[in-house]
């Protein structure tokens, strides 16, 4: 009777203590639940805020040291390789063709009195030196560029990994260093070269009817009026003096690592570069093929500095007879 009483107690005694835990356990369980949920949401909260480019606390002392992600790096990187890529390669093939295409169309500016034999002093000695320097730095700066923006795309897929780091590490070292030669003679062509560069009511003739390259139709042997340099030389001048300008800023401002600029800062200035980039070789492309296969007899300026007398009456008219006039024309002995 007495354990049969005592056996009695004691479950009393457990239903009434897990009476008493159970609320106690449900309080806990929801308590748990509710902060598994807060921990789930700030996970959430962020990586949101990460993607988002908000910068958060590191050790890394150094510039956006607590930026995982940067928004600005990424959407220029998506501009360069979806717009400014594509609109290099275009640039090249395309300017290229439709110089082809004209010129095996219509053939060169022939000189319509042939050759005199008598070469007149279009440019110094140093005037030379000068455009070689430029047009040579310029002309590395074009190729390893393209190299850079388009190589992966043209030539990576067709050699092996080690030639590939080879053309790569060429290039970067190669556009690194010609960079601050092209500055140097930049700067000096322009200073010397701009006050022959300023635009007249004339020029507007030169392009009108395509500075007389035109070999058919009723453009055929219009040569229109032009001073030293005809309007088709100002507008590339200007280009390169514009948009020089922009490359070599934009330039320095991507290989000088002294100046620990923000993500954004470099990122302009590379999709700036490469813009800049597009239409100085565009225009560099024109320039060739106007001052070599288009024009006969032109390309011998740049070579001695010297041009054909009747080469100098049919492209620059106004400028010789000034020479003429005023008796500062100077004959190759």
């Amino acid at each position: 009777m007495l354990t049969k009483s005592l056996r009695s107690l004691l479950t009393l005694l457990v239903l009434v203590m897990g009476l008493g835990l159970a609320p106690t356990t449900m309080a806990v369980d929801e308590q748990n639940s509710k902060q598994q949920g807060t921990a789930k949401m700030s996970d959430a909260d962020l990586w949101r805020a990460v993607k988002a480019g908000e910068s958060g606390y590191s050790t890394d002392q150094g510039l956006e040291g607590g930026n995982l992600i940067n928004v600005a790096g990424n959407q220029g990187k998506e501009i360069k390789n979806e717009y400014l890529t594509p609109a290099m390669g275009f640039t090249v093939l395309g300017v290229f063709a439709v110089f082809l295409v004209f010129f095996l169309v219509n053939g060169p500016s022939k000189l319509s009195h042939g050759y005199s034999g008598k070469m007149v002093e279009r440019w110094s000695k140093s005037d030379v030196k000068l455009h070689w320097v430029l047009a040579i730095s310029c002309l590395l700066l074009i190729v390893t560029g393209l190299n850079i923006m388009l190589g992966k795309h043209v030539l990576q897929p067709y050699v092996g990994d080690g030639l590939w780091a080879s053309l790569i590490g060429a290039s970067k070292f190669i556009h690194d260093w010609s960079g601050p030669v092209f500055f140097v003679s930049w700067v000096l062509c322009v200073v010397k070269w701009m006050p022959l560069q300023t635009f007249k009511l004339y020029d507007l003739k030169w392009f009108l009817v395509v500075g007389g390259y035109i070999n058919f139709g009723p453009f055929k042997g219009k040569h229109p009026d032009s001073g030293f340099a005809n309007a088709g030389e100002k507008m590339w001048f200007w280009t390169l003096t514009i948009f020089g300008l922009f490359i070599c800023i934009s330039g320095a401002m991507l290989v000088l690592p002294g100046l620990d600029l923000p993500r954004e800062a470099s990122m302009a200035a590379l999709l700036i570069h490469a813009t800049s980039a597009i239409i100085i070789i565009a225009f560099t492309i024109v320039h060739i093929w106007m001052a070599t296969a288009l024009s006969e007899g032109g390309m011998e300026c740049m070579k001695s500095g010297y041009c054909d007398e009747n080469w100098a009456i049919q492209h620059h008219n106004l400028w010789y007879d000034e020479i003429k006039e005023n008796g500062s024309i100077r004959y190759k002995e």
